[in-house]
């Protein structure tokens, strides 16, 4: 149990940083043959203006998509979305223009996953944002790598 109902789940930096250099050009694997939650996010540094992918996992809600924050909101792909209003994500093989990451609600995110992590993530205090499907000119253009 969580001595502190106020504290946040949220991985280690370490952990973030293994994930991004290694972890993460092996799952891209799982984004190519569209398994499960595996997407890949498309962004724009918001100080290079360089185009960057990050698999990450993706969870379709409404009219967009649920991501939880398993690092929490400092991480580069959520500032540099929120910098550009919004991105694309890659899942199973179709394109999505997406629109700026916006916090939801733990109660509103959570019939976007399945049962087994619900419970996981309540007593977690896990975070998420939502990012909703916008018309291709409705966001920045993304150059592909």
């Amino acid at each position: 149990m969580l001595q502190n109902q106020s504290q946040r789940f949220q991985l280690p930096g370490r952990i973030r940083i293994v994930n991004k250099y290694v972890t993460n050009r092996l799952l891209r694997v799982f984004v190519k043959l569209s398994l499960g939650p595996f997407a890949l996010l498309r962004h724009i540094g918001r100080r290079s203006g360089k185009p960057y992918e990050t698999v990450i996992w993706v969870w379709p809600l409404g009219e967009g998509f649920v991501i939880a924050l398993t690092y929490g909101p400092k991480v580069d792909w959520y500032h540099n979305l929120s910098a550009a209003g919004g991105g694309e994500v890659l899942w199973h093989n179709r394109a999505y223009a997406v629109g700026k990451p916006e916090p939801i609600d733990l109660e509103a995110a959570l019939p976007a996953f399945p049962a087994f992590l619900r419970p996981l993530f309540r007593r977690a205090g896990m975070r998420f944002v939502w990012m909703k499907f916008v018309e291709p000119a409705q966001r920045p253009s993304v150059p592909r790598s």
